[in-house]
């Protein structure tokens, strides 16, 4: 761990048991799938065969007429939906493609669509009712390609889609282009003189490059129970990354004040961003709203592929200028981002990181948001930014190699710093991407010797911002000194330590003093979803403050026992409450007097903070390639983060090797494979090719901890950036072996040994 100076903390930093552990453990732990209600019905969802297809005609009747069958529903059972952009949360969405998504209204536009749902008494009977349902389609041309969709010749999915033309995140939209088109959006910044840029420059290299769509490899599908009451009131059962944004996007779609939808978050198998969006949660109410029972819905493993929202495959151009001395004159990039079936890929995410790492005077990113016959995007840990690094950590690394520089020196000659000026205008407070490079120089891994044929090292750095946005927390003081400690985020990297610990330290006592518990949203404030590396930063803050809140109440009760001013108590680090003449109370020893002292007393906190601390990595990999087979193997690999504070630093080195997993499989592996008519052909765990145990090396971390001047601890997001350095990483590494450089990823045996192999003779 390398730290600069910060303070010394009795809970914070410490590695404590988290609370949820036990009945995680021994599975007693209530998932989605695990809810059982009285009279429960189950429900199935019909899915397009087609990749883009208009729909003709929907015939319910036979499944209707089925022993068992108790409801069939399809898009002309939900309200209209109005065509209007709203917040989710974690990003925005027009509410009529969310519905249409969740539910086909005259058009398919991805293989695996919903088009109708169906509820019965048993699973088995919704099953055989599917086959019942009578879809006619009229199949249209499919646009699978992000080059292709973007041409005036392709076929358009939406006939009132028009480009909106941007110049800037907070600034006005140029308005909308006149003509149809399969692109949603073009964002263009720029900044200083780029042809000056070029022209000072002593080497010019400009380099494209494609990834595919990847899923985010939760290992628990999505699930939704709903039950919809006589008096109107609806609740939800689901395992999501936020309980609000489920609330608001049911509430949207179902034309429901939100005071009507409670949602009770159950536990979550993983996210990473996937489980944002809703698609079982709306039609389980309405089959529940007909039926008048409760409906159970969860989806198979192939359902999770074809019909939820992967990240977006792109297509990049990256073009660097650099003096002989290594210094970077301009940077240009473009992006072409695949939405999906609906506008709303990461395309202004990526493009705002694609440079960030680096300090560079003259800067052009732009990128283009593009509708293809294949499911709507999702968030997926630091959404964007990996696509967008990837081409230019690459593109930096054969700048090294031309310039016969060392990677690392190159990159800090070069590095963003306190005082840097993005290209989206945002200005680099007290940020760690030099200490990350000189960590990186200094590691063990670093310095070693790398021996053998076919054996190559690379390094990439990356980026992400993190964000605030609203949390909420309530904690209750009991009389035996304990904290009832009640929070609105979902735990899937647990946070409910972290929170937990924070409110610990501000109060000074145990962290084995707090429990935590996640609470529907009916039982506290509004808070943002578990995503965008949020949590434990603004549910810490909101932690600090409901701590702060309960020691001020503490100090006044103090103050009316011993009968003196509150001015005149204070509250110590310690959690001791002292007071005039040597007078002191522990704090559970003041805990004990509150019911006969006026009552319990209970601290609240509603907090948007907007001090999120940007957070740099950079990753080091070792590699040796197989040049018969095209195999690579990955030998050793170490990830090195600026986390700013590590609150729980097991919990940060576990964020940081699953996110470079991740990376490391989209990398190598990971990849939707599509047929020329839309099929997904390796929709499954067999032929998805996540990485395992045996395909991995123990990935070592090194923290690097610059504190976050806006946190009152220091805290910094660390769930994100670790996913965006694996790609360049690898790609470098691999280039470092065997002298070719994948621009398409993931670099299968079968694109490195297209590479390798001479093409055979006619």
């Amino acid at each position: 761990m390398v730290s600069t100076e910060k303070p010394k903390y009795r809970v914070v930093g410490t590695r404590p048991v988290r609370p949820d552990g036990t009945d995680k453990v021994t599975g007693r732990a209530q998932y989605g799938a695990d809810l059982r209600l009285p009279g429960m019905l189950y429900a199935r969802v019909k899915r397009s065969p087609h990749a883009h297809a208009l729909i003709k005609h929907i015939d319910t009747s036979k499944a209707l007429a089925l022993p068992g069958v108790r409801a069939v529903i399809t898009n002309k059972d939900f309200p209209v939906a109005e065509d209007k952009i709203a917040d989710l949360g974690e990003g925005a969405a027009n509410i009529k493609w969310l519905l249409d998504n969740v539910m086909a209204s005259d058009r398919v536009l991805y293989k695996g669509h919903a088009v109708a749902a169906v509820a019965a008494n048993d699973l088995h009977t919704a099953e055989d009712a599917l086959a019942l349902i009578e879809v006619e389609y009229e199949p249209l041309p499919a646009v699978l390609n992000v080059r292709d969709a973007m041409l005036d010749s392709s076929p358009r999915l939406h006939d009132n889609l028009r480009t909106e033309e941007l110049t800037g995140l907070f600034t006005p939209p140029l308005g909308a282009g006149d003509k149809v088109s399969n692109v949603a959006k073009h964002l263009l910044l720029t900044k200083g003189d780029l042809e000056a840029g070029f022209a000072a420059a002593d080497i010019v290299l400009e380099r494209e490059f494609e990834t595919t769509m990847a899923h985010q490899g939760y290992i628990e599908p999505h699930n939704a129970t709903a039950f919809w009451n006589k008096d109107g009131e609806l609740t939800v059962w689901t395992s999501t990354q936020g309980s609000f944004a489920v609330r608001d996007q049911v509430s949207m779609l179902l034309q429901l004040p939100v005071s009507k939808v409670k949602v009770v978050p159950m536990e979550i198998g993983g996210g990473f961003g996937g489980k944002i969006p809703v698609y079982l949660d709306p039609p389980a109410a309405v089959l529940s709203r007909v039926t008048g029972q409760p409906v159970k819905m969860w989806m198979t493993r192939e359902e999770v592929f074809e019909g939820t929202g992967p990240t977006s495959g792109t297509a990049s151009r990256v073009k660097i200028g650099v003096k002989r001395d290594g210094t970077i004159t301009a940077m240009e990039a473009h992006y072409a981002y695949e939405a999906g079936a609906y506008p709303g890929s990461p395309m202004a995410a990526g493009v705002m990181c694609a440079t960030a790492p680096y300090d560079v005077e003259n800067v052009l990113v732009e990128g283009w948001d593009v509708v293809v016959n294949k499911p709507k995007v999702a968030a997926y840990r630091a959404p964007g930014a990996y696509q967008a690094e990837f081409a230019v950590e690459s593109v930096l690394d054969e700048l090294a190699q031309q310039l016969e520089m060392d990677a690392v020196d190159f990159r800090l000659k070069n590095a963003a710093k306190e005082g840097t000026r993005r290209v989206d205008g945002a200005v680099f407070g007290p940020v760690g991407n030099i200490q990350v490079l000189e960590a990186i120089k200094n590691s063990p891994h670093y310095k070693s010797e790398l021996s053998g044929e076919h054996r190559g090292r690379g390094v990439a750095i990356g980026f992400w911002f993190n964000v605030g946005f609203e949390s909420s927390a309530y904690a209750s003081v009991n009389p035996d000194g304990r904290i009832s400690l009640v929070i609105g985020s979902a735990d899937i990297g647990g946070t409910r330590a972290t929170i937990a610990m924070q409110l610990a330290e501000t109060l000074g006592i145990p962290y084995e003093d707090v429990h935590p518990q996640v609470v529907d949203t009916d039982s506290i404030g509004f808070t943002g979803v578990t995503g965008g590396s949020r949590t434990a930063f603004a549910g810490g803050w909101a932690a600090y403050e409901c701590a702060m809140d309960i020691r001020r109440q503490m100090v006044a009760r103090a103050a009316q026992i011993w009968e003196t001013d509150a001015d005149k108590v204070a509250y110590d680090a310690d959690g001791v409450i002292r007071g005039p003449e040597g007078k002191q109370f522990t704090f559970k020893e003041l805990a004990a007097q509150l019911p006969h002292t006026g009552g319990q007393i209970q601290g609240r906190a509603d907090v948007s903070p907007m001090t999120a601390g940007p957070a740099f990595a950079g990753h080091i990999a070792d590699v040796e390639v197989d040049p018969d087979t095209g195999k690579v193997t990955v030998l050793r690999y170490t990830a090195i983060q600026d986390v700013g504070t590590a609150v729980h630093p097991s919990y940060v080195e576990g964020q940081i090797q699953g996110g470079a997993a991740q990376g490391i499989g989209m990398a190598l592996s990971e990849e939707y494979f599509y047929d020329g008519n839309g099929v997904m052909r390796n929709a499954s765990l067999l032929d998805y090719r996540i990485p395992t145990t045996l395909d991995l090396p123990m990935i070592e971390t090194i923290l690097v901890e610059v504190p976050n001047p806006g946190h009152p601890y220091g805290v910094r997001g660390v769930g994100e950036v670790p996913i965006v350095p694996p790609q360049a990483t690898i790609s470098n590494a691999i280039a470092d072996a065997i002298g070719v450089r994948p621009r398409n990823l993931p670099a299968t045996p079968r694109v490195l040994l297209e590479e390798l192999l001479p093409p055979e003779k006619p």
